[in-house]
């Protein structure tokens, strides 16, 4: 059969309907901007209608008698005043515009960069929550990210900021070693250069990630509101304490959550260790901590082994029995602590046996700080005498009860020179500084619940307190005051906190003041002098003194 051709009318109809079909587009267009004010005004009348009628079938039988009688009244009111009816007139239109005014659609998914960030991070992870005998594997390669990835965050540079992930319940999240990979693999995937907390939980197989904000590095020294045997060893993220202290960060007040650590006969963690790399920071905790337990009417006992002078400014004050930088003086000081430390124990057992109050100097605080204390026991040895650190089992061993405290710092390189009393005996522990995972963990007994990043501020690392959670940290800001590259905020802080000096020549001041180190160990105060005891009842103790 042969074809025929179409009529001429309908061939040539098709081209006019195409046409016609945008000419009445293009109309309706037009039509639509010429008459978008008016649509949208009807458009907010039909909300106010809807919401006015929704509130007369929400309102009370009994009530809208009156409500009729209140609207008749404001009717007329209007209908009276001048230009009343205009203005009415005037004030609904303007409602019914901004009611019906078009809202900007909200986001509701992520952008074309973000979901390709989303898939990559998902084929990353499938090797590690995948097995061949799954049937129906969470993890696949090609899979869905959206059934995994049940929420998530971007910053502006496009940049995961919290992502909470669901995974397989045969994922060994278990152990150590599975998390730590997973953990590695989300770091370098989300970008570096960051600080994210992981957060696991093992019985919903769900882990949350997010990036922590920065710990305030601008709060100087100072007076902090703590009770006696309270230490203030820096501060933390909100979530993870349950306490707030008032500080001035620069001119502002603010609240932050600190670390307290508590010393006295009642702590269980009584002793500190702090570790870090070089200018790391943990000088500058030892400063903080001796200056509040100056505060809290302490005594204090300082052996550096640096030789920098960074204790040279507590020199000579009120309260600071002695700033020793010398092997020799640093053995004598450190056998003087320990024959103290028995000495107040004689006293308060005797004191209990005849059923009366320990003496108050027994209950004076004494803290023992040494900075790189490894270096003066290496030359100490070289030099044919004692280890001075052996001096330091009494004060580590029963300084609880005789209200001793001893806070230690020293490098990661020297660290395998700490005896083993030192780390059986110091149960609160500081990490400052950049440190890999594997060192934060051997020092503080767990690795840390964040990823380190390899450049923080001085003062910024973790502390643990006995068998407590890893928290992060940074200490408050307390450098030398006779270091010009310091902040001259900063110094002056740490001026106003030093007590007065004793003997002529007191005062403090910047650079150009005393630097005077003692060599020899200070004789205690009168208050901290205990009663007379027989050699009989001592004799090793007599035996040993010079």
């Amino acid at each position: 059969m042969a074809w025929r051709p179409l009529p001429r009318i309908l061939n040539s109809g098709t081209a006019s309907l195409a046409r016609g079909r945008d000419f009445a587009r293009t109309a309706a267009d037009s039509a639509t901007d010429v008459l978008h004010p008016l649509l949208t005004i009807g458009r907010g009348l039909r909300i106010l209608a809807s919401a006015g009628r929704r509130k007369w079938s929400e309102t009370p039988k009994d009530k809208r008698g009156p409500a009729l009688l209140l609207g008749a009244a404001s009717v007329l009111v209007v209908a009276l005043v001048p230009y009343g009816p205009l203005l009415a007139l005037i004030t609904l239109m303007a409602a019914a515009a901004w009611q019906g005014r078009d809202r900007t659609p909200v986001k509701t998914g992520p952008s074309d960069a973000e979901t390709e960030r989303l898939g990559s991070l998902y084929e990353a992870l499938v090797p590690y929550f995948s097995i061949p005998e799954d049937p129906n594997p969470l993890f696949a390669h090609g899979g869905d990210w959206d059934k995994a990835f049940s929420g998530y965050e971007f910053d502006e540079a496009g940049r995961i900021t919290r992502l909470h992930i669901r995974y397989p319940a045969y994922f060994t999240d278990g152990e150590a070693a599975s998390r730590a990979r997973i953990e590695a693999l989300l770091h370098a995937k989300s970008g570096r250069g960051r600080e994210y907390l992981f957060d696991w939980d093992e019985e919903g197989n769900q882990l949350d990630l997010s990036v922590l904000a920065a710990l305030p590095t601008g709060i100087a020294a100072q007076p902090f509101v703590t009770s006696p045997g309270e230490t203030v060893l820096g501060f933390t993220d909100a979530g993870s304490v349950q306490r707030t202290l008032p500080v001035l960060e620069g001119d502002q007040p603010r609240d932050v959550p600190p670390v307290i650590w508590r010393t006295g006969p009642r702590s269980t963690e009584p002793h500190l260790l702090a570790v870090g790399q070089p200018g790391s920071g943990t000088s500058t905790l030892l400063r903080s901590i001796a200056l509040q337990a100056l505060r809290h009417g302490g005594d204090v006992l300082i052996v550096e082994g640096g030789g920098s002078g960074e204790y040279s400014c507590l020199t000579g004050r009120s309260g600071v029995l002695a700033v020793e930088c010398g092997p020799g003086g640093a053995s004598a000081t450190l056998e003087w602590a320990a024959l103290e430390t028995e000495r107040r124990l004689i006293a308060t057992h005797r004191a209990r046996e005849t059923g009366r109050p320990a003496p108050e100097d027994t209950r004076r605080p004494l803290w023992i700080l040494l900075d790189q204390p490894t270096v003066l026991a290496h030359l100490a040895v070289a030099e044919g005498g004692p280890d001075p650190l052996a001096h330091l089992q009494v004060p580590l061993r029963h300084g609880r009860t005789a209200h001793v405290t001893v806070v230690v710092a020293e490098q990661f390189d020297h660290l395998e020179l700490l005896n083993d009393t030192v780390w059986q005996h110091t149960r609160a522990r500081v990490v400052l500084g950049p440190a890999a995972i594997q060192q934060i963990a051997d020092v503080l007994g767990l690795p840390p619940h964040t990823t380190p990043t390899a450049l923080v501020p001085p003062g910024r690392g973790y502390a643990r307190l006995g068998t407590g959670p890893v928290h992060r940290l940074q200490v408050p800001a307390t450098p030398d005051p006779y270091d010009d590259a310091a902040s001259p905020g900063f110094r002056q802080a740490v001026l106003e906190l030093l007590p007065e000096r004793l003997g002529p020549g007191a005062g403090a001041g910047l650079p150009g003041g005393d630097h005077v180190t003692l060599t020899k160990p200070v004789v205690p105060p009168a208050q901290a002098q205990g009663p007379a005891i027989d050699a009989s009842e001592i004799p090793e103790v007599r035996a040993e003194t010079p």
